[in-house]
Order: structure tokens, then C-alpha cells, then sequence
């Protein structure tokens, strides 16, 4: 298993490189993007889920907050129905195993691909185990249908670019889940992260930008900007970024496309409006065995301690990836890097 971490300085002097990693791969006309964003389901792993339990099982019923929490055949995930804007809609909530009621627990985000399913994310994704360890709470929101002029999707999350012309308002929806959570469950609110795959990153960075009073960090698998996040950002904080992504990810290319920010232009917005040292610090694993590298770039340095961070493999394409399939796994990477901080920068 091939890990990311500290080298030593010998090793160090011979992998410095430019900061400037830029991936020169296929020219896709905006028209075959979408055709390929289409029909690619942005689901990353495996496909397998965890089914409701609906004999009767309410476990949590609010007429006021229009909630209804059910048991699913998982141990401590629930699904729970609300309607917001007039739209049905849902998310899951995982407690980790032996929770203590009397500590305030920390939110991840984990959101799914264009297309894709809460079910199938929190299936790839696997956080149980993570948050069981780590104790926090994992929330896999779902994304709805849409159908505009541009494309038609069983789901999605509304940032612009490719889903100009969507109406729904997710950032009011993810606000009233976090709502919804913090009625119930005591949460750490100044320690609330998002994560997410494809789409799923792209509405990541757009919460940092719109609902960046509630959003301590986030971290983007396979996801960038669209042109109207990265210019209508306006974070309220320095905000911690992760970025994961593959030099061979034709469906959210490396050096962007007019509808979606290059992965260059996203990392130099965070770590300008961050103020973090004009040069990162660079580092390359080759893994010469199965013919990959993995390129750490971290910008370092910034206001309240804050940082951002790019991992760019050689040989991902748009996937999630796992320890055994590409020597990195995006779950313990998100994890290990946005719990590092609060709303108020990295903790102590």
C-alpha cells in the first residue's frame, strides 16, 4: 500500500518540482462533454447498497421540521424524507457506533456524483468505519432530478456550468438538513465539512464560497469550480481545500473546460484568497511497481494556519479512489485532512 507522507530531505531534494503541474490531455468539444457527462455516471466505486427498512420503522417523525428518519439494514444509518422548495427530498445520516450523547460531534458532507445516488456514494465511499474511529457523523444528502435545455439528469447539484438553467436551491437545502441534524443531535458546528465525488466536489467548493459560515473545510474527489462559483465566491473565512484527481479524468479535465475552471485555476483561487505562500510545497511517489506517481502539492503558510492542498495521480481517471486500486484511498485522505480544522482555522 503506497502512502502519502513525509519524506526525507534526501529524498525531498530530488522530487522538487514547479508548482505549476499542468495535465495536457484530450481536447473535448463542450457538445462530446456532455455526452460523455451524461452517460458516465459519476459514481466512482462499487454499486452495491443498503436497502430501507420500511416495516413501520419511524424512528423520528417532526411535523414541524416536515422530517420523517427511518431505519435502513445498516446499523446506525437512517433515512430521513423532508420537502423543501416544494420538492421531495432526502438524505442519509450515519451515528457512529457507541456514540456519546454528551460530546458535540463534527459533520462531513459526502456528496454524491451528477447522476448518481446517495446510496451508491456512501457504498464506494465507505466512511462507516472512519466515523466509528473518529467519532463524527456522516451525511449523504441526495440531489435532484433535473431537466433543463442543456441535459436532463435522475439527479444533481446546482452550480452552474453544465447545470444552467436548474432552478433548485441546494444551498438552502444542505442549510436546512444541517438544521434539521443540529435539532436533534448535538453537533460541533464550528467543525462542519463537505466532501463529495464529480458533482458532488463541484458543490463542495460552492458551499465554501455561499455557505462558508457553517463550512470549516472541504475536500473535492474528481470535482473543480464552474465559472459562476469561482466568480461569485465569497468565502467568509480562509477556508481549508482538498483537491484529488487524475491525469487521465476525461469527464472533469485537469486543465478545465469553458464550463468548469481548470484544476490549476481552483488551487490558485484558494490559496490567493487564503493567503498562502505564492510557492507550494512539492513532492512526487513514484510507486515504480504498478507504473503510477502521486504529486503532493500544499500550499502552506496561510491565514489561521489554513491550508490547501492538490493530490494529482499520474494514472486516475474520474473515479474514487481505494488503497488497492490506486495506492491512495480519497476517504482517509478527506478525513485525515479537513478534520485537522474549524471554522476558525487549524486546531491546535
Amino acid at each position: 500500500m503506497l502512502k502519502i507522507g513525509t519524506l526525507n530531505n534526501t529524498a525531498k531534494s530530488r522530487i522538487l518540482l514547479s508548482a505549476r503541474l499542468f495535465y495536457r490531455g484530450v481536447n473535448i468539444s463542450p457538445l462530446l462533454f456532455i455526452c460523455i457527462f451524461l452517460l458516465y455516471s459519476c459514481g466512482g466505486g462499487s454499486s452495491s447498497q443498503e436497502t430501507v427498512n420500511n416495516e413501520n420503522n419511524t424512528i423520528n417523525s417532526n411535523n414541524e421540521l416536515n422530517e420523517n428518519c427511518i431505519n435502513t439494514s445498516r446499523q446506525g444509518l437512517q433515512r430521513c424524507d423532508l420537502e423543501h422548495d416544494g420538492i421531495d427530498r432526502y438524505y442519509f445520516i450515519y451515528s457512529p457506533q457507541n456514540n456519546d450523547a454528551s460530546l458535540n460531534l463534527p459533520i462531513l458532507l459526502a456528496l454524491h456524483g451528477y447522476g448518481s445516488s446517495a446510496q451508491n456514494h456512501y457504498s464506494y465511499t465507505n466512511y462507516f468505519p472512519i466515523a466509528d474511529q473518529n467519532n463524527f457523523i456522516v451525511l449523504y444528502p441526495q440531489g435532484s432530478p433535473m431537466q433543463t435545455n442543456l441535459a436532463s439528469s435522475s439527479s444533481h447539484w446546482n452550480v452552474g456550468g453544465w447545470t444552467i438553467g436548474s432552478s433548485v436551491d441546494d444551498i438552502s437545502f444542505i442549510d436546512k438538513v444541517l438544521n434539521l441534524v443540529k435539532n436533534k443531535t448535538s453537533i460541533n458546528e464550528s467543525r462542519i465539512y463537505s466532501s463529495g465525488m464529480s458533482n458532488g466536489g463541484f458543490m463542495s467548493y460552492h458551499l465554501a464560497c455561499k455557505l462558508s459560515n457553517r463550512i470549516a473545510a472541504i475536500a473535492s474527489v474528481t470535482g473543480s469550480m464552474t465559472p459562476e462559483t469561482f466568480d461569485d465566491c465569497d468565502p467568509k473565512h480562509p477556508t481549508a481545500i482538498l483537491q484529488i484527481h487524475g491525469a487521465r479524468d476525461l469527464v472533469v479535465p485537469y486543465s478545465g473546460l469553458s464550463y468548469m475552471k481548470s484544476i490549476p485555476d481552483s488551487i490558485e483561487y484558494w490559496s490567493n484568497v487564503n493567503g498562502c505562500n505564492n510557492e507550494p510545497n512539492v513532492a512526487i511517489i513514484d510507486d515504480f511497481e504498478n507504473n503510477f506517481s502521486i504529486t503532493e502539492t500544499e500550499y502552506l503558510n496561510c491565514l489561521s494556519n489554513v491550508s490547501v492542498k492538490l493530490l494529482y495521480h499520474s494514472t486516475m481517471g474520474h473515479t474514487w479512489p481505494a488503497s488497492n486500486t490506486f495506492g491512495i484511498s480519497a476517504s482517509s485522505e478527506v478525513w485525515n485532512f479537513v478534520s485537522q480544522y474549524n471554522l476558525f482555522g487549524k486546531i491546535n
